[in-house]
């Protein structure tokens, strides 16, 4: 089993930041991609932003400038600095991560439980 455990959510006015953590753990041999992505109230999940092994990231248009990546592979962590929030940044935010289990070699693909972000006046 491969577990994802998101922290950093609340509540912030517009304008404001908030940092999102996400951790990692269980039966890693490895990890490819991590990324964000969130879910509003009677709309799709969407992807926020990802990034590879490698330090590649890419970004929804709609948080290009505002938000950032960024992955500490050693705790097996990805981390989305949020700046210049919007109220229509609001949305359950999920972590998602892709890899190889330890022991099986088998691929993992595997979401956190989400965490509410509210931008709101």
């Amino acid at each position: 089993q491969v577990q994802l455990v998101e922290s950093g959510g609340g509540l912030v006015q517009p304008g404001g930041s908030l940092k999102l953590s996400c951790a990692a753990s269980g039966s890693i041999y490895s990890i490819n991609d991590m990324g964000w992505y969130r879910q509003a109230p009677g709309n799709e999940r969407e992807l926020v932003a990802r990034v590879t092994s490698g330090g590649s990231t890419n970004y929804a248009d709609s948080v290009k400038g505002r938000f950032t990546i960024s992955r500490d592979i050693a705790k097996n962590t990805v981390y989305l600095q949020m700046n210049s929030l919007k109220p229509e940044d609001t949305a359950v935010y999920y972590c998602n991560a892709d890899g190889v289990r330890k022991y099986s070699y088998q691929p993992f693909d595997s979401w956190g439980q989400g965490t509410q972000v509210t931008v709101s006046s």
